[in-house]
């Protein structure tokens, strides 16, 4: 049995069902990770917000948690 090429039509549409299946099927998003303790004063520090680590604004996160 011989097969023909599929049509450019016909390839955007497989494509586009293949796309509308992961995006179907796809697991939903993590929750953006908080990095705490001396993960977050080493981004404050290596961001020179200060020998503390709270910037002149102060600091809408309490320390500790």
């Amino acid at each position: 049995m011989r097969q023909s090429a599929a049509s450019p039509e016909e390839a955007a549409a497989i494509a586009a069902a293949i796309e509308q299946f992961l995006r179907d099927t796809a697991p939903p998003p993590a929750p953006p990770r908080r990095s705490g303790g001396w993960g977050r004063d080493a981004v404050l520090g290596g961001a020179g917000v200060g020998s503390q680590g709270v910037s002149a604004w102060g600091d809408p996160e309490p320390w500790g948690r």
